[in-house]
Protein backbone atom coordinates (compact mmCIF):
# COMPACT_ATOMS: atom_id res chain seq x y z
CA UNK A 1 0.00 0.00 0.00
CA UNK A 2 1.26 3.48 -0.89
CA UNK A 3 -0.26 6.47 0.89
CA UNK A 4 1.08 9.98 0.25
CA UNK A 5 2.28 11.84 3.34
CA UNK A 6 -0.09 14.71 2.54
CA UNK A 7 -3.17 12.44 2.53
CA UNK A 8 -5.51 12.42 5.52
CA UNK A 9 -6.82 8.96 6.43
CA UNK A 10 -9.34 8.71 9.25
CA UNK A 11 -9.16 5.77 11.71
CA UNK A 12 -12.43 4.30 10.39
CA UNK A 13 -10.89 3.36 7.00
CA UNK A 14 -10.01 -0.20 5.95
CA UNK A 15 -7.91 -0.72 2.82
CA UNK A 16 -7.34 -3.89 0.81
CA UNK A 17 -3.98 -4.80 -0.71
CA UNK A 18 -2.00 -2.76 -3.24
CA UNK A 19 -3.90 0.50 -2.72
CA UNK A 20 -2.41 3.80 -3.90
CA UNK A 21 -3.60 7.06 -2.31
CA UNK A 22 -2.10 10.16 -3.91
CA UNK A 23 -1.40 13.62 -2.47
CA UNK A 24 -3.99 15.62 -0.54
CA UNK A 25 -6.71 12.96 -0.53
CA UNK A 26 -9.06 12.85 2.47
CA UNK A 27 -10.59 9.44 3.18
CA UNK A 28 -13.19 8.48 5.77
CA UNK A 29 -14.51 11.98 6.49
CA UNK A 30 -17.16 11.78 9.26
CA UNK A 31 -20.60 13.17 8.44
CA UNK A 32 -23.24 14.65 10.77
CA UNK A 33 -21.31 13.48 13.81
CA UNK A 34 -21.11 9.85 12.63
CA UNK A 35 -17.53 9.07 13.65
CA UNK A 36 -17.86 5.27 13.74
CA UNK A 37 -19.06 4.58 10.18
CA UNK A 38 -16.44 2.42 8.46
CA UNK A 39 -15.12 3.12 5.00
CA UNK A 40 -13.96 0.00 3.16
CA UNK A 41 -11.91 0.18 -0.04
CA UNK A 42 -10.92 -3.05 -1.81
CA UNK A 43 -7.72 -4.29 -3.43
CA UNK A 44 -5.80 -2.44 -6.14
CA UNK A 45 -7.53 0.93 -5.75
CA UNK A 46 -5.93 4.06 -7.20
CA UNK A 47 -7.27 7.18 -5.49
CA UNK A 48 -5.89 10.20 -7.28
CA UNK A 49 -4.90 13.51 -5.77
CA UNK A 50 -7.39 15.73 -3.93
CA UNK A 51 -10.12 13.07 -3.92
CA UNK A 52 -12.46 13.21 -0.91
CA UNK A 53 -14.29 10.06 0.22
CA UNK A 54 -16.69 10.36 3.16
CA UNK A 55 -17.33 7.71 5.80
CA UNK A 56 -19.60 4.72 5.32
CA UNK A 57 -18.66 3.89 1.73
CA UNK A 58 -18.25 0.23 0.80
CA UNK A 59 -16.06 0.08 -2.31
CA UNK A 60 -14.90 -3.02 -4.20
CA UNK A 61 -11.63 -3.94 -5.88
CA UNK A 62 -9.87 -2.13 -8.74
CA UNK A 63 -11.53 1.19 -7.90
CA UNK A 64 -10.14 4.34 -9.53
CA UNK A 65 -10.82 8.04 -9.19
CA UNK A 66 -9.65 10.96 -11.23
CA UNK A 67 -8.27 14.04 -9.50
CA UNK A 68 -10.64 15.91 -7.17
CA UNK A 69 -13.47 13.37 -7.24
CA UNK A 70 -15.92 13.86 -4.36
CA UNK A 71 -17.76 10.82 -2.98
CA UNK A 72 -20.25 11.45 -0.19
CA UNK A 73 -21.26 9.03 2.55
CA UNK A 74 -23.03 5.65 2.66
CA UNK A 75 -22.64 4.51 -0.94
CA UNK A 76 -22.25 0.96 -2.26
CA UNK A 77 -19.71 0.75 -5.07
CA UNK A 78 -18.79 -2.52 -6.82
CA UNK A 79 -15.62 -3.83 -8.46
CA UNK A 80 -13.83 -2.23 -11.41
CA UNK A 81 -15.54 1.15 -11.01
CA UNK A 82 -13.97 4.36 -12.30
CA UNK A 83 -15.13 7.84 -11.23
CA UNK A 84 -13.59 10.65 -13.25
CA UNK A 85 -11.94 13.94 -12.39
CA UNK A 86 -14.17 16.49 -10.62
CA UNK A 87 -17.15 14.14 -10.59
CA UNK A 88 -19.50 14.21 -7.59
CA UNK A 89 -21.31 11.19 -6.18
CA UNK A 90 -23.80 12.15 -3.46
CA UNK A 91 -24.91 9.84 -0.61
CA UNK A 92 -26.99 6.62 -0.74
CA UNK A 93 -25.98 5.84 -4.31
CA UNK A 94 -25.58 2.26 -5.60
CA UNK A 95 -22.96 1.64 -8.29
CA UNK A 96 -22.58 -1.92 -9.59
CA UNK A 97 -19.50 -3.61 -11.08
CA UNK A 98 -17.70 -2.28 -14.17
CA UNK A 99 -19.36 1.15 -14.20
CA UNK A 100 -17.47 4.03 -15.86
CA UNK A 101 -18.27 7.61 -14.85
CA UNK A 102 -16.34 10.22 -16.82
CA UNK A 103 -15.18 13.72 -15.92
CA UNK A 104 -17.44 16.24 -14.13
CA UNK A 105 -20.49 14.00 -13.86
CA UNK A 106 -23.05 14.62 -11.10
CA UNK A 107 -24.71 11.60 -9.47
CA UNK A 108 -27.28 12.58 -6.79
CA UNK A 109 -28.83 10.69 -3.90
CA UNK A 110 -30.69 7.42 -4.57
CA UNK A 111 -29.29 6.92 -8.07
CA UNK A 112 -28.76 3.29 -9.11
CA UNK A 113 -26.15 2.53 -11.77
CA UNK A 114 -26.34 -1.08 -12.89
CA UNK A 115 -23.49 -3.25 -14.13
CA UNK A 116 -21.32 -1.98 -17.00
CA UNK A 117 -23.24 1.21 -17.62
CA UNK A 118 -21.30 4.21 -18.93
CA UNK A 119 -21.72 7.94 -18.26
CA UNK A 120 -19.93 10.44 -20.47
CA UNK A 121 -18.35 13.74 -19.41
CA UNK A 122 -20.61 16.36 -17.82
CA UNK A 123 -23.62 14.06 -17.48
CA UNK A 124 -26.04 15.45 -14.90
CA UNK A 125 -28.52 13.17 -13.17
CA UNK A 126 -31.22 14.91 -11.12
CA UNK A 127 -33.52 13.74 -8.35
CA UNK A 128 -35.56 16.78 -7.23
CA UNK A 129 -38.71 17.42 -9.26
CA UNK A 130 -39.38 20.71 -7.46
CA UNK A 131 -36.05 22.13 -6.23
CA UNK A 132 -36.12 24.35 -3.13
CA UNK A 133 -39.71 23.31 -2.32
CA UNK A 134 -40.20 22.91 1.48
CA UNK A 135 -40.80 19.17 1.02
CA UNK A 136 -38.08 18.53 -1.58
CA UNK A 137 -35.93 16.27 0.60
CA UNK A 138 -38.89 13.96 1.26
CA UNK A 139 -39.82 13.64 -2.42
CA UNK A 140 -36.48 12.89 -4.08
CA UNK A 141 -36.74 10.33 -6.90
CA UNK A 142 -33.59 8.50 -7.92
CA UNK A 143 -32.73 7.63 -11.51
CA UNK A 144 -31.87 4.06 -12.51
CA UNK A 145 -29.46 3.36 -15.35
CA UNK A 146 -29.78 -0.29 -16.32
CA UNK A 147 -27.06 -2.73 -17.37
CA UNK A 148 -24.81 -1.65 -20.27
CA UNK A 149 -26.76 1.56 -20.92
CA UNK A 150 -24.68 4.49 -22.16
CA UNK A 151 -25.34 8.20 -21.61
CA UNK A 152 -23.54 10.63 -23.91
CA UNK A 153 -21.66 13.76 -22.87
CA UNK A 154 -23.56 16.79 -21.53
CA UNK A 155 -26.85 14.93 -21.13
CA UNK A 156 -29.34 15.68 -18.34
CA UNK A 157 -31.56 12.97 -16.86
CA UNK A 158 -34.68 14.14 -14.99
CA UNK A 159 -35.82 12.70 -11.62
CA UNK A 160 -37.13 9.14 -11.45
CA UNK A 161 -36.25 8.27 -15.05
CA UNK A 162 -35.24 4.74 -16.01
CA UNK A 163 -32.63 4.29 -18.74
CA UNK A 164 -33.23 0.82 -20.18
CA UNK A 165 -30.70 -1.96 -20.56
CA UNK A 166 -28.20 -1.55 -23.41
CA UNK A 167 -29.79 1.73 -24.52
CA UNK A 168 -27.94 4.83 -25.74
CA UNK A 169 -28.66 8.46 -24.88
CA UNK A 170 -27.13 10.79 -27.46
CA UNK A 171 -24.84 13.62 -26.39
CA UNK A 172 -26.54 16.79 -25.18
CA UNK A 173 -29.92 15.16 -24.59
CA UNK A 174 -32.48 16.08 -21.94
CA UNK A 175 -34.25 12.87 -20.94
CA UNK A 176 -37.79 13.52 -19.66
CA UNK A 177 -39.28 10.03 -20.18
CA UNK A 178 -38.15 6.47 -19.54
CA UNK A 179 -35.87 5.02 -22.21
CA UNK A 180 -36.75 1.55 -23.49
CA UNK A 181 -34.12 -1.21 -23.54
CA UNK A 182 -31.87 -1.22 -26.63
CA UNK A 183 -33.25 2.12 -27.82
CA UNK A 184 -31.27 5.11 -29.10
CA UNK A 185 -32.70 8.46 -27.99
CA UNK A 186 -31.46 12.01 -28.53
CA UNK A 187 -32.56 15.63 -28.40
CA UNK A 188 -34.25 18.09 -26.06
CA UNK A 189 -36.55 16.56 -25.05
CA UNK A 190 -35.01 13.21 -26.02
CA UNK A 191 -36.99 11.25 -28.62
CA UNK A 192 -36.67 7.67 -29.82
CA UNK A 193 -34.55 7.33 -32.98
CA UNK A 194 -34.11 3.60 -33.59
CA UNK A 195 -33.60 0.27 -31.88
CA UNK A 196 -30.15 -1.23 -31.46
CA UNK A 197 -29.81 -4.61 -33.20
CA UNK A 198 -26.62 -6.26 -31.96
Amino acid sequence: MTIAQTAIIYPNVEFGDNVIVEDYCIIGVPFKGQIDEKTIIGNNAIIRSHTIIYAGNKIGSNFQTGNKANIRELNKIGDNVSIGTLSVVEHHVTIADNVRIHTQAFIPEYTILDESCWLGPNVVITNAKFPAHPNTKNELKGVRVFKKAKIGANSTILPGIQIGENSLVGAGSVVTKNVKPEMVVAGNPAKELYKIFY
